[in-house]
């Protein structure tokens, strides 16, 4: 992340009614760096898995129409947040952007095939590992922020309203995760292995997009 963002954490000028801005260290700055590059590409796989799902799903139950496109419309969304603030902080996004676009839209299209409840089962787990992601990720940058209180020094907004947008999105993935297990995810055939190996592939993912 660049130094320069003001998402930095730069010092501010002060007045004697005004805290200081602790500067980020190496590693911060790196954690949120990282932290950016890897959730829009998790966010762009999301919005390919959707986007493969939804031609098969809809045609076999017409019913769910409503529900598939509020969760890619809230995905984009999501990607869309992701792409500013990488643009705006000058984050380089990961260097394997095409193979997973290859294998989000491989995986939304062969579990829709599989039936509704395969499709559901990947929304299962995609979210169950995401949910867990941002959870990691706003508890490191709370930790940030409540050791730079303990030192008397001020908190930039713009960390803020980053904790309440990772916030805002876990809760609308996890809003996904209920809406998949009430549309039969646990029907799916074999759940334990479908489910288990995305979860695998998400955590893979997750750690190779932190660092390339």
């Amino acid at each position: 992340m660049s130094t320069t963002s003001s998402l930095s954490q730069a010092p501010s000028e002060t007045s004697s009614n005004t805290k200081k801005r602790k500067p980020l260290t190496r590693e911060q700055r790196d954690f949120l760096s990282s932290a950016l590059r890897v959730n829009q590409a998790g966010e762009l796989a999301a919005t390919l898995i959707y986007k493969a799902q939804t031609p098969l799903v809809v045609r076999q139950h017409p019913h769910l129409r409503p529900l598939m496109a509020h969760m890619y419309d809230q995905e984009a969304g999501h990607f869309a947040t992701f792409n500013d603030l990488i643009h705006k902080h000058r984050v380089r996004p990961t260097a394997l952007y095409p193979l997973w676009s290859v294998l989000a839209t491989g995986l939304g299209w062969s579990t829709a095939l599989m039936g509704r409840e395969a499709a559901m089962a990947c929304t299962e787990a995609v979210e169950t590992e995401i949910g867990d992601h941002y959870n990691n990720q706003i508890r490191e940058i709370l930790e940030m922020i409540t050791q730079w209180e303990a030192e008397g020094y001020q908190v930039s907004a713009e960390i803020g309203e980053l904790v309440k947008t990772l916030r805002r999105i876990r809760d609308e993935e996890l809003e996904h995760l209920d809406h998949a297990v009430e549309h039969d995810a646990k029907k799916a055939e074999p759940h334990w292995l479908l489910t288990g190996v995305i979860r695998a592939g998400c955590k893979g993912a997750i750690w190779v997009s932190e660092r390339v």
